[in-house]
């Protein structure tokens, strides 16, 4: 395994691109590259949709860019689904599903310090998608027990296509719904939650990371047994540097950081300069350095990205594209700074 760091560049899947070309180039042009999702080109390249492919019960309409789950459904097609749970391709995301992911895997990236795939992760699958009586399906202990060998299979099938493109490829389980898992929600609680996360992460192969824009608790997040944490440091950087002690034990555990600090939505975007977004970061090393992290080796073990995805900006792609190239001088401007 052989996670890059020193600060090099990345960035997270969802784009608003309706270019494949010119998504794919900006993809590019960053360290570490990534297929993009582009769900405003085709409800197929939606994450939730893509990571529903084959699942059993699911209803997805596609004019109508909504997807459902059926009990009945799944019932009937469960069967046919364990089938075919020894065959890789059957996880993989088909062109039909993903165009941008098929070009991707033709291109060659031998060179790259690394590449990154990426799947939407079995909780916030399973809370966005509703049953018959619009039930999150997280909540069904049958359907949650399949749900999570099923997300585990997609991403080993995905990690592995990679793999044979870039040696040091590795994956995100993107998981906007882990700030809500500990939140008072009927049936499913914070001690369910770690079982199943443990449970989850032992069948993923290495190296396996976590994608999240929000704010959950840390201390359960750096706590499981993951290779790579992406977060919205942006947003999240104060609360985030507050839990010093689980940092410290992630990193010394080999784990990987990649700092979120540089905003894709257009107004904040706007207001920031490379010379704040710099200091904004220095700070926040700075604390952790108080408090007994030693810069160089959180350096060793850290990249950086855009803080979040964004597909509501006034222009489009421009602002993304903007960060992008932000995220890339604030690298170069760091990895001089620290002579890397």
């Amino acid at each position: 395994m052989g996670l890059p760091g020193n600060l090099l560049t990345t960035a997270m899947a969802v784009m608003p691109h309706r270019d494949v070309d010119r998504a794919l180039r900006a993809a590019l042009s960053l360290d570490v590259p990534f297929w993009p999702q582009l769900p405003l080109l085709s409800y197929y390249e939606d994450m939730y949709v893509q990571a529903a492919e084959h699942f059993p019960g699911i209803q997805a309409d596609m004019e109508k860019r909504t997807i459902r789950f059926s009990m009945e459904k799944f019932i009937a097609e469960l069967e046919q689904a364990l089938a075919h749970f020894d065959e890789p391709e059957f996880f993989d995301v088909s062109e039909t599903y993903s165009s941008v992911y098929h070009q991707f895997l033709k291109m060659d990236l031998s060179s790259r310090p690394a590449i990154r795939g990426q799947l939407e992760g079995p909780i916030s699958f399973g809370l966005n998608v509703v049953d018959q009586d619009k039930r999150p399906i997280l909540f069904d202990d049958t359907v949650r027990s399949f749900m999570l060998d099923f997300m585990a299979k997609r991403i080993n099938a995905q990690l592995n296509r990679l793999k044979a493109l870039n040696p040091n490829a590795f994956m995100f389980v993107d998981e906007p719904g882990l700030q809500y898992i500990f939140s008072a929600m009927s049936g499913y609680d914070s001690i369910a939650a770690k079982r199943d996360m443990e449970a989850f992460f032992s069948c993923v192969e290495r190296p396996r990371g976590v994608h999240l824009c929000g704010n959950p608790d840390w201390d359960f997040l750096l706590g499981l047994d993951l290779d790579v944490l992406s977060l919205d440091v942006y947003s999240n950087g104060e609360i985030f540097v507050s839990y010093a002690k689980s940092i410290a034990k992630f990193l010394e555990r080999g784990g990987h950081l990649i700092w979120g600090i540089v905003p894709t939505n257009f107004e904040p975007f706007e207001k920031e300069s490379i010379e704040s977004l710099e200091k904004r970061l220095l700070d926040y090393w700075q604390i952790l350095e108080r408090s007994g992290i030693d810069r160089r080796f959180l350096i060793s073990r850290s990249m950086l990205s855009p803080a979040t995805c964004c597909l509501v900006n006034p222009d489009g792609e421009a602002t993304v594209e903007s960060a992008f190239e932000t995220v890339k001088a604030l690298s170069q401007r760091l990895r001089e700074r620290f002579v890397l």
